[in-house]
């Protein structure tokens, strides 16, 4: 670290442990210019702030700059995932989980998605599920799909796709005549993620569907393969 960045980072922390909470918000916004391993350590400390924005914004950030250090990261993300008294903090740690790729946090997130009937929380829960790509999400996943909430349904649909389970196609193939086009389109994409006779057959006719943003999505789809 140069001694100009040193001074910064030092300032930065004092501000960090104010009391006053518009001082803070804007030291967490000054670490962004700082080197990662600098701008890591200031958002461990910004993640267990007592104002729920500030928190909310770094263990947003963690999900971009952890690979810093893994295991502190994983040790604070769960932290936030199972007792922040914000749902939106959870929901970001989740987020963060996912874009870090901790398989370790698997039970955690199961625990979590079962424990919650907040669907900004099970989206987000769901969504990382789909990231992390470990293979025991597959139960979990389907029984998402199953959801009353379009939103987590369509992110069961795409981390069913992620997760790469040839055995998905089974129970993605019923929604090709989803009365929701979105749910049509994002069942369209994790067909070609996963291949095979039966996607093959189904992504011909979606390719045909009769919402546009539908037809012409699938297309380019099987065209990118």
């Amino acid at each position: 670290m140069s001694e100009t960045s040193e001074i910064q980072f030092e300032s930065l922390r004092e501000q960090l442990a104010t009391d006053d909470m518009g001082i803070r918000m804007k030291a967490l916004h000054a670490s962004r210019s700082l080197p990662v391993s600098e701008r890591f350590d200031l958002l461990t400390i910004a993640a267990i702030d007592p104002y729920a924005r500030i928190r909310y914004d770094a263990v947003s950030q963690l999900g971009t700059v952890g690979n810093v250090n893994l295991e502190k990261s994983l040790e604070i993300l769960s932290d936030r995932l199972s007792i922040d008294p914000e749902i939106d903090v959870r929901a970001a740690a989740a987020a963060s989980l996912g874009s870090l790729q901790l398989t370790q946090s698997f039970d955690l997130l199961k625990t979590a998605y079962e424990s919650t009937n907040d669907w900004m929380f099970q989206f987000s829960i769901i969504a990382a599920i789909g990231e992390l790509g470990d293979p025991q999400a597959f139960e979990l996943l389907a029984e998402a799909l199953q959801s009353p909430n379009e939103l987590v349904k369509i992110a069961a649909i795409g981390s069913l796709g992620d997760l790469g389970n040839p055995a998905s196609v089974s129970l993605l193939l019923p929604l090709i005549d989803d009365p929701d086009w979105q749910i049509r389109h994002r069942v369209a994409q994790s067909l070609v993620q996963l291949g095979g006779s039966e996607a093959k057959v189904s992504l011909e006719k979606l390719a045909n569907d009769p919402m546009p943003q539908v037809a012409e999505a699938t297309r380019s789809f099987l065209d990118s393969v």
